[in-house]
């Protein structure tokens, strides 16, 4: 690591077993439940950055890194479902653990976060204060053409790969997630989430874990029951209120992918980040918790 290069602490520092399985957790703030989901292949750490505003005007912030991702428990049983569907139960024990199993709460989700958090919401929508979209998966919109290649080669291959070239390769991919490269190296934040997905633990639990389950399946099945149980606007139908955000260079989920979602979801808000890739909570993260913080207010 240089010496402008920075080291990233990690946000989830408790722990606790859900499910039979281990997860890291973290609680910031006092204030209305807010609960952040991450994505791939990232962990908590990327809404660092947004997590001090949400907090200065009194937000009590849940974060917890997905089962196999991060510091949470990367399980050897390959019977354990951490796909985006096996990780709605976590999320619920969770809640649980949280005290949130019977109150409503917002919900804010990144990347298959947010397939995460499309399931959750459309079996537990009366849960739900609010629920934010940022740069998300949905319908079939992944995984990329790139990906479906690698696939196609075979994860055991890819798995035991050279550890240099496995570095080489994902920190590149991980590169093409943001517009400010050299930022995210400054950061910390690149050497924090590659280590997380190589060394010999990391890098089979990624391919495991994540890669595996790069499945449409698991947002598809949700997909038309979006619109007639979310969005309204908060207007006191009953119905959950959305906002979407996304950044306006993100090549992993293209903008049309936002739009699609904004006119599926009646009363949905969506706004487009610019200066911001997919990762824009890295690019962007001053924009992205004024656009939160504006639309929580409101719900």
């Amino acid at each position: 690591m240089s010496t402008t290069e920075k080291k990233v602490e990690p946000l989830a520092t408790q722990h606790v077993l859900i499910n039979e399985s281990r997860i890291a957790y973290g609680i910031y703030g006092e204030g209305a439940p807010l609960v952040l989901l991450h994505g791939t292949p990232s962990s908590s750490l990327i809404w660092r950055n947004v997590l001090p505003g949400l907090v200065s005007v009194g937000y009590k912030v849940h974060v917890y890194d997905l089962l196999g991702f991060g510091l949470s428990e990367r399980p050897w049983d390959p019977a354990v479902d951490t796909s985006m569907t096996g990780q709605v139960p976590v999320l619920e024990g969770l809640l649980a653990h949280w005290g949130l199993e019977k109150g409503r709460f917002h919900l804010a989700a990144h990347d298959i976060g947010g397939g995460v958090a499309q399931r959750f919401a459309v079996e537990s929508p009366g849960r739900l204060r609010s629920l934010t979209l940022v740069d998300v998966v949905s319908h079939d919109s992944y995984p990329s053409p790139r990906t479906r290649e690698q696939m196609r080669s075979g994860l055991d291959a890819l798995a035991k790969a050279p550890d240099a070239d496995h570095r080489s390769h994902f920190r590149d991919w991980l590169l093409s997630a943001v517009r400010d490269e050299a930022g995210l190296g400054r950061s910390g934040a690149l050497d924090a989430y590659l280590s997380y997905i190589s060394g010999p633990l990391g890098q089979a639990s990624f391919f495991e874990h994540q890669v595996r389950h790069y499945d449409p399946k698991h947002t598809v099945d949700v997909s038309p029951l979006l619109g007639p149980t979310l969005g309204g606007g908060g207007d006191g139908g009953g119905r959950v209120p959305v906002k979407i955000i996304w950044g306006a260079d993100d090549s992993w989920q293209v903008p049309s992918w936002a739009a699609r979602l904004a006119g599926e979801v009646p009363g949905s808000e969506l706004d487009l980040v610019e200066g911001a890739g997919h990762f824009s909570l890295e690019d962007r993260p001053d924009r992205v918790s004024e656009l939160l913080v504006a639309f929580l207010g409101k719900h």
